[in-house]
């Protein structure tokens, strides 16, 4: 799976990163480390409207026969990176159990 990670008005240190790698080894295990897999991930900070910072974290997953997308906006930079994963890891199991069930319905 290829990675490529893109902040707006944040600085991306080494820990962030490593964060976040952390973070998608259960979706690299369960897209079983298909090459072709590319994931893309904008981590930002949005400060015009709201009072205080407010961090958004967007996941978006393009491969064969996939395209997954999840976003969230928390006060934390990584709660917002959990929560992001934790939506897009329940489309991939979701996905993956309806194309198992269509396999069996039809055998």
């Amino acid at each position: 799976m290829n990675t490529n990670i893109k902040t707006t008005n944040v600085t991306l240190t080494p820990a962030i990163t490593e964060y976040v790698d952390k973070r998608l080894e259960k979706i690299s295990k369960l897209l079983q480390s298909d090459p072709t897999v590319q994931c893309d991930i904008e981590l930002a900070r949005s400060t015009g409207h709201h009072k205080g910072d407010i961090f958004k974290a967007d996941i978006h997953i393009v491969g064969t026969g996939k395209n997954c997308y999840s976003s969230s906006e928390k006060e934390d930079l990584y709660t917002a990176i959990d929560d992001a994963r934790n939506e897009i890891l329940r489309e991939l199991t979701g996905a993956k159990g309806k194309r198992i069930s269509i396999v069996r319905r039809s055998g």
